[in-house]
């Protein structure tokens, strides 16, 4: 279960964007987050994510509360979540090719020699042929780039994904392309979905049940 009960949350301790935020999420549970832009969702994402430390509240994932965020954070924990942002081109180093983009979280926990079938495997699923990931992000559209952001976001094979306004910048094919490759995935694995958006007809098809940021937070 990945549950966040009273979470208060921002970048100045004395101006918070999220306040007393409560939110629970099943194993193999789909929730869509539906808010206005700049209501605090996305900040909400990235403690989710054990990527932001709260100011006040609790996080416990997989039932071990989590003491530490980002590289703090224990590898079992930071690797259970696989996250995806809204816009790839801040997600991602320019320096990369899009091969080494997806291959990077195994090799950073020292999995270099899964690197190239995996990297192979979700290529294919995402729709990125060899021609492009031999490209840097600056030699790719931001479809393309976001096709690499979510392959990298699931080759840890996580247990929980947290894609926040995932497809907010990609037109209507590519975001069926890709709802359709989490939901391949979710089914394979049971992995849990937090989609963060502000349609609420994508988020009412995509999950099981769409929550109100209003109903998640006083922020």
């Amino acid at each position: 279960m990945l549950e966040l009960k009273g979470v208060t949350a921002g970048y100045d301790r004395r101006r918070p964007v999220v306040r007393d935020a409560h939110l629970t999420l099943e194993p193999g549970e789909a929730i869509g987050l539906l808010g206005p832009s700049g209501c605090g969702k996305s900040t909400l994402a990235r403690v989710a994510a054990l990527l932001h430390r709260p100011d006040a509240g609790t996080v416990t994932l997989d039932g071990a509360t989590v003491t530490g965020f980002r590289h703090r954070a224990p590898r079992a924990l930071r690797t259970a979540v696989g996250v995806v942002f809204q816009q790839p081109r801040l997600s991602a180093d320019p320096r990369l090719r899009l091969h080494d983009l997806v291959a990077e979280p195994l090799r950073a926990t020292g999995r270099r020699a899964e690197a190239a079938a995996a990297v192979a495997d979700l290529a294919e699923r995402v729709g990125l042929g060899a021609d492009l990931l031999a490209r840097r992000p600056h030699e790719v559209s931001d479809g393309q780039l976001q096709r690499a952001c979510l392959a990298r976001a699931l080759v840890l094979r996580p247990r929980w994904l947290v894609c926040d306004e995932m497809t907010a910048m990609l037109d209507a094919s590519t975001t069926a392309a890709l709802v359709a490759v989490v939901e391949r995935y979710r089914a394979e694995t049971g992995a849990g979905l937090l989609a963060v958006g502000h349609d609420p007809v994508l988020l009412g098809r995509w999950c099981d049940r769409t929550t109100r940021w209003d109903e998640v937070a006083r922020g």
